[in-house]
């Protein structure tokens, strides 16, 4: 008997692979869909990782390298100390011994590029050529003295030799050798062999002769751009004279073994450890440490620890905490609207799983009753079916992850694996959970729960007024606030909200259509109709509320995703827009000389150019003297009326009729010596509507303002007075605004090229181009794209699992109407009725829940850092801000209509190719 028994308990088969061949179709089709929601759940943290991490490097590579290097800096050794030990300090290898102690001691996660990195000893105040063939502003110009670390390594040289150290060089000696960049020597007429004689070394001035002259490498690097003087000499003023004396100052390249020889100087000598910072390892995790560390460089700990390397008196400084801060700042209007967003992904997503659980759970409904009937224990089936379920869930979420570590890098791994996390436990605990609570009791059969007849109790009341108060309680948080508070879960949660109270709504006023339209269908003579709305009203409460709630919750986010990157595209193409006025703007140097007489007709000769404007713009006029407010400038521009009109009205920058800039019954320019003006506001505030007299290089004018603009092409962000160009003195061009849809910047720019020297082209189509490029901006656009698709993924899918949840019942009934002599047109129509009121409720509930949160939550959300990166000198975009998109809106759910009716029309073809035996045998799970 024994025996017996134990051959018969090793012949059971277990339950786990006995349910996955039973229904293997069933079970990867679920593993398919944990794996997808599991990659979205790892891909999600990562790819937010990975765009602020590259958005940090690129704050830091594109700041100028003067901002963001960290150089610790030393006078020179004090007078007290021997001669011979000060100029030993100075040498190549004490300042070598030096940088590698304070590398050392830089403390992480900030790390030096060592490429560009140098060191050396430098006047920190210019000193005087004396020579007279020096080119001379209104003073001779100045020179810096630096000798340099890795000269040979950061530069070709194009003429000459690198300069050399002649035996020992002192503090008394009084020539050198040094070497200048090909900038310098165009500037300053230098040349090789060429001595410089230096002012403020004591008695004699410093012979410096030019031995080579190079070119930079990199000259973008930290090497040259730290000290930008070093390799390109520019314009300086004396602050101290009346008026200011304005001379040329450039950068002299001694040998590093030279640099005993500035000791010396009156140049005030300093030693230097420039390092520029190493952004391959940097993440945006690390900003808060990096921040700190800054600070403690400058002055606090790891201070003191670079002096122990570099001397007591040595100190760092560095602009690298402004480039971070910038960048935090960005970073942090950022990423409270992408949570926004991905809050509904991340809601659907979960609504979809327990969706799929339920389905399940439905089509095994009375293989559980059966259990559960028999005896079986609700902790014994809870079991089975979690060790079933895990065996598929576990495995596709590993997948998942594995997937977004492999497609998104670059990021940490420790929320991609909670995330996943997550969706297992959720995928695994769906089904018990939904078996639990449905078998709760033995039943012999199950009680039928009609939408129509269903009376919510007080449970559900107090539940659903709770959502309502938390909805309402976020949406006025965000309204007040904005989504400016990082982790403020209740906020990013505001559209899950709304479309939660909207499906709740829904699935309350569901029933009352049904019962209007019942009683109308039953006096009918046809039978489709009656059945149709019949069928929908004894759907279940549950049966009805979850998809209504995946279709609500995905075409709201859709919706909103929508409206976030329309209202980002609108963002940039205004801003592309004021920055050029047109579709191309052509002026010369600070728009402020008159363009060459051919220029005009070169670019109307451009294909794809349909018109062009020109505008004389003079951005230093003022009032005449004994105006009131005669010391502001303000810009003044002429005009030919009817073209700049049009353009005016084409680009929706401050229309006006060109009637306004022709005084009335004239028939010329001119009433009385006044010229009619439109100003901005502003300056329309300051002058007033009396006649101003207004003085400029084109001439002195009297105006007399006629109409006012916020805006107008020609100066889209400055104060501005618009006037006729006849009535100017001087009305020759000195800007060019010409639009056409199909401009080609190269092509403009060659034209221009031929025209004339030192002219400047900018395309708007490339300006709009170029707001797309930074990181951040970017990487949050992606994110809103990828949760607006998401989005409709995921409905599609919630709508699909309705279907086919009902599709045997469905298949059961047509199959029993047509024994009854319903014809396969009348089933098709039927099946399409059957399935077109839920999904018109989700469209049309979908459709007003996303406009609705939309125009809810479109104050308290501004997209102007989301679409745009803080950039000098642009003019602000005013309207940035969330607005409904209509595609949107409809596309999702026009779309989740059409689906809902071919896939009806599409069972019931299959029904049809089926016999009515097939489908009514006894025994099915219908």
């Amino acid at each position: 008997m024994t025996w017996w028994r134990q051959r018969t308990e090793r012949g059971v088969a277990p339950w786990v692979r006995t349910r996955l061949r039973t229904a293997p179709g069933a079970a990867v089709a679920f593993g398919v869909l944990v794996l997808v929601t599991a990659f979205l759940t790892a891909a999600l943290p990562r790819a937010l990782d990975a765009y602020e991490t590259k958005g940090l490097r690129q704050e830091i590579a594109s700041a100028p390298p003067a901002a963001t290097s960290v150089e610790l800096s030393a006078p020179q050794p004090g007078l007290e100390i021997a001669q011979s030990t000060r100029e030993k300090a100075v040498r190549p290898p004490a300042l070598a011994a030096v940088r590698r102690a304070a590398l050392a001691r830089l403390p992480a996660p900030l790390r030096a590029d060592t490429t560009e990195s140098t060191y050396g000893v430098r006047t920190s105040k210019s000193l005087t050529g004396l020579n007279s063939w020096l080119p001379v502003i209104d003073a001779p110009p100045h020179f810096t003295l630096a000798a340099q670390s890795d000269l040979a390594a950061h530069s070709t040289v194009r003429g000459g030799r690198l300069p050399t150290a002649a035996g020992e060089v002192t503090a008394g000696t009084r020539k050198v050798e040094a070497a200048v960049t090909e900038a310098t020597a165009r500037t300053l007429r230098l040349r090789v062999g060429s001595v410089i004689d230096v002012d403020g070394f004591g008695g004699a001035p410093l012979a410096v002769r030019i031995t080579g002259i190079v070119e930079p490498r990199r000259p973008q690097g930290g090497y040259w751009s730290a000290e930008p003087v070093l390799r390109t000499p520019g314009v300086a003023a004396d602050p101290s004279s009346r008026p200011p004396q304005f001379y040329w100052e450039a950068g002299l390249l001694l040998a590093p073994g030279a640099a005993p020889v500035l000791l010396g100087s009156q140049g005030q000598p300093e030693l230097y450890w420039r390092f520029a910072p190493a952004t391959g390892r940097l993440t945006a995790q690390d900003v808060p440490a990096l921040v700190s560390r800054i600070a403690s460089l400058e002055g606090g700990p790891d201070l003191l620890r670079m002096r122990e390397a570099a001397g007591s008196t040595a100190a760092v400084s560095t602009d690298l905490e402004t480039v971070v801060g910038s960048y935090t700042t960005t970073r942090a209007a950022i990423t409270p609207v992408v949570a926004v967003g991905t809050f509904g992904i991340g809601a659907v997503a979960a609504v979809v799983l327990v969706m799929a659980g339920g389905l399940i759970a439905v089509r095994r409904a009375a293989e559980l009753a059966l259990l559960r009937a028999r005896g079986g224990s609700l902790r014994g089936i809870a079991g089975r079916l979690l060790a079933e379920t895990a065996v598929v869930a576990v495995p596709a979420a590993a997948a998942g992850l594995l997937l977004a570590v492999l497609t998104v890098d670059e990021a940490r791994l420790g929320p991609a694996v909670l995330g996943v996390s997550a969706v297992a436990l959720l995928a695994c605990a769906v089904l018990p959970v939904r078996a639990v609570v449905a078998h709760r009791r033995p039943r012999a059969n199950a009680e039928r729960e009609d939408l129509a007849q269903a009376k919510p109790g007080r449970r559900r009341t107090v539940a659903e007024l709770t959502v309502l108060v938390l909805a309402v309680g976020s949406v006025v948080a965000l309204r007040r606030r904005g989504a400016s508070s990082t982790g403020d879960f209740l906020v990013s949660a505001a559209p899950v909200l709304v479309g939660l109270i909207a499906a709740l709504v829904l699935v309350r006023l569901y029933p009352l259509p049904l019962r209007w339209a019942a009683r109308p269908a039953a006096r009918g003579r046809g039978v489709v109709g009656f059945l149709s709305l019949a069928r929908a009203g004894r759907s279940s409460t549950v049966g009805v509320a979850l998809p209504l709630l995946a279709l609500l919750l995905a075409l709201t986010t859709a919706a909103f995703g929508g409206s976030v990157l329309a209202g980002v595209s609108d963002a940039r193409d205004r801003a592309a827009l004021l920055a050029t006025g047109a579709d191309a703007r052509i002026a010369g140097p600070g728009e402020a000389t008159e363009l060459p007489a051919g220029v005009e007709g070169a670019v109307r000769k451009v294909a794809g150019v349909r018109e062009v404007t020109a505008v004389r713009t003079e951005r230093t006029a003022e009032l005449a003297s004994g105006e009131a407010g005669g010391k502001d400038g303000l810009t003044l521009i002429g005009v030919e009326p009817e073209s700049y009109a049009r353009l005016a009205r084409q680009t929706g920058l401050g229309a006006f009729p060109a009637d306004v800039l022709k005084p009335k019954g004239t028939g010329g320019v001119r009433t009385g010596g006044v010229l009619n003006a439109v100003a901005s506001p502003g300056l329309a505030e300051r002058l007033g509507r009396a006649p101003r007299r207004i003085t400029s290089p084109a001439g002195d004018v009297t105006v007399r303002i006629a109409a006012v603009r916020s805006r107008t092409p020609a100066a889209p962000g400055a104060d501005f007075l618009l006037v006729d160009a006849a009535g100017l003195e001087r009305s020759d061009p000195t800007t060019l605004l010409a639009t056409g849809a199909t401009l080609d910047g190269p092509a403009l720019r060659a034209a221009v090229r031929g025209a004339g020297k030192g002219l400047t082209v900018t395309v708007r189509a490339e300006e709009r181009a170029a707001l797309s490029d930074a990181p951040l901006q970017a990487g949050a656009e992606r994110i809103y794209t990828a949760a607006a698709l998401a989005g409709a993924g995921y409905a599609v899918l919630a709508l699909l699992l309705s279907l086919l949840q009902s599709a045997p019942e469905r298949a059961a009934l047509l199959a029993r109407l047509h024994t009854m002599g319903l014809t396969p047109r009348q089933g098709r129509r039927l099946l399409s009725l059957d399935a077109l009121p839920q999904a018109l409720l989700a469209a049309s509930g979908g459709m007003l829940a996303g406009w609705a949160t939309v125009r809810l939550l479109a104050p308290g959300i501004d997209l102007e850092r989301l679409a745009l990166a803080a950039t000098a000198g642009r003019a602000p975009v005013v309207g940035a801000s969330l607005r409904t998109d209509v595609w949107s809106l409809v596309l999702p759910a026009a779309g989740t209509v059409l689906l809902a009716w071919a896939v009806a029309v599409a069972q019931a073809w299959w029904a049809g190719r089926r016999t009515s035996i097939t489908e009514l045998r006894t025994g099915g799970m219908r």
